[in-house]
């Protein structure tokens, strides 16, 4: 047989290096075993993390397509399965999120955003740079009949400019335009989604188990998420509520380790109550008491002026806010925004007398009746039923209807858009540019009261565009003046956020706009 001897070509090592190499092959094969040790202590300590339910409750969602959601229920539910591009921290701060990075051109119009790398959605495809751009295509299309359509009409294009940079064109600047690429409906959607409503696939920290229209949604943790350390629990349950006061008392009874809404007189309930912790936030959120301007009896200036002439603002507050909110003056720039806020613009003062001489005036000799409708959550009821009382002394007439949160902010008749006479609870937001851009300006797409005024478009106008910090802080002081004296709205107070959690929840930390807490970063001690 022929030998198995090695080809001469081919030199055998001396013993010293044959054992040099040993003692290497040795130390390799410990430090992958190591290494593989090290990578099975990482991920069993990412899976103690997330140890344990975290249960919430919430009011009930019903619109849960992002580009239509509103309720703070809604974005909970949506904050949870989806990401933003840039979001807004507790201190209204721009905080990357899905863009780790951006530049701004010279002229301020285009926006070029770096997105992060290894993002995939919950069924498995990668995110790129085209699924936002889709995202923000839907939102901004005139023809689709979303809210957003206003607040992105300034852009001229959005256009993927590599796998994961995008980048937004504008027609003008807009020193608020981070901010409203942050608004609650602008999550980023899969650009092949075909049932915005119901297919629930995000990139966001939670992946969607079980969902029963009225009761609850069940969450696990997403184990692929992008940013290091959450989840903090392994399953978020949101628990639905019809009723705030039942979700108060389930915390009370231990069925729940967070209440993220509730009314002043339940939070005043959970005061030194045992492994409760209440919560208490200021916010630049408030309640509008609005009344149409386009039919009658709104059209009539004098029918406004009497609203404003019979309101006891400072009552209200005591009496439904309890001293928990700060003073209102008939219009949406509240205190929190310190550069902008007006404390006397000027609102006509409190006479119930004259109140009933103008509506004599204007043909309502004998009282005016009328139907005022509210959403059923938070201190809502009990302004309508305070506000009830004081128009009474100003001659009106006051039928009180309130209606199920959802249902007031749905497509239903006499709902928040609809109704001669209506209260609505406008959540919190991070600049006052907003509420005039969708509900103030004349053809906004929330302008509930139909009002219209040629300056204060004028002064929106100039105050979303300009880049001179003193010309805006001057627009803002006139919009103030001219809403407080004569626009249709009456804002007694902006309130603050009520929420509650057990003793064993850490890393809480709720928003002024409760929807947009981050419940990934809670775990449960």
């Amino acid at each position: 047989m022929p030998s198995r001897s090695t080809p001469e070509s081919v030199d055998l090592p001396s013993p010293r290096t044959f054992v040099r190499g040993a003692v290497r092959a040795r130390r390799a094969g410990l430090l992958r075993t190591l290494a593989a040790v090290v990578a099975a202590m990482v991920v069993a300590g990412a899976a103690l993390a997330q140890q344990g339910a975290l249960r919430v409750g919430i009011d009930i969602p019903v619109q849960l397509d992002p580009a239509l959601a509103s309720s703070d229920a809604e974005i909970t539910v949506l904050n949870s399965i989806y990401d933003y591009l840039v979001d807004v921290d507790a201190a209204n701060e721009i905080q990357p999120r899905l863009a780790t990075a951006w530049q701004v051109s010279n002229d301020g119009l285009v926006y070029t955003f770096q997105l992060a790398e290894g993002v995939v959605f919950h069924d498995g495809s990668a995110l790129t740079a085209d699924d936002v751009v889709h995202t923000f295509d839907r939102l901004r299309d005139p023809d689709a009949g979303y809210p957003t359509a206003d607040l992105y009409s300034n852009v001229v294009s959005v256009a993927a400019t590599g796998e994961l940079e995008v980048r937004f064109t504008l027609a003008e600047t807009n020193p608020f335009f981070l901010y409203d690429l942050s608004d609650n409906h602008a999550l980023i959607v899969d650009d092949g989604t075909s049932d915005y409503a119901s297919s629930f696939n995000g990139t966001g920290p939670f992946v969607v188990d079980s969902y029963a229209a009225e009761d609850r949604m069940v969450l696990r943790a997403n184990p692929d998420y992008f940013v290091p350390g959450k989840p903090g629990v392994a399953e978020l349950e949101l628990i639905f509520f019809g009723d705030q006061a039942a979700g108060v008392s389930a915390i009370r009874g231990g069925q729940l380790d967070i209440v993220l809404r509730m009314p002043t007189a339940l939070f005043r309930s959970l005061q030194n109550v045992r492994g409760i912790t209440p919560i208490q936030v200021a916010t630049n959120g408030y309640d509008l008491v609005r009344l149409r301007t386009d039919r009658p009896p709104g059209d009539d200036p004098r029918v406004v002026e009497a609203l404003k002439r019979s309101i006891d603002r400072a009552v209200i507050r005591d009496v439904v806010a309890e001293g928990f909110a700060a003073a209102g003056y008939d219009n949406p720039i509240g205190p929190l925004y310190e550069a902008y806020h007006l404390e006397s613009p000027g609102i006509p003062a409190y006479d119930p007398a004259r109140a009933r001489e103008l509506l004599a005036e204007a043909g309502y000799g004998d009282g005016l009746e009328l139907e005022l409708f509210t959403p059923d959550s938070g201190d809502r009821p009990a302004l309508a039923q305070v506000l009830q009382q004081q128009l009474a002394d100003g001659g009106f007439d006051v039928t009180i209807r309130v209606v199920p949160e959802g249902v007031y902010y749905s497509d239903a008749p006499n709902n928040w858009l609809d109704a001669t006479f209506g209260i609505t609870g406008w959540g919190s937001r991070p600049v006052p540019q907003f509420y005039l851009d969708v509900a103030v300006a004349c053809d906004a797409v929330w302008n509930e009261a139909h009002y219209c005024d040629e300056r204060v478009d004028a002064l929106i106008e100039l105050a979303s565009t300009t880049l001179d910090e003193q010309a805006r802080v001057e627009a803002y002081d006139e919009i103030q003046r001219i809403l407080a004296a004569e626009g249709p709205y009456v804002i007694p107070y902006f309130f603050a956020q009520f929420a509650a959690a057990g003793d064993d929840v850490q890393g809480l930390e709720v928003k002024a706009f409760p929807g947009r807490t981050d419940l990934a970063a809670v775990t449960l001690e």
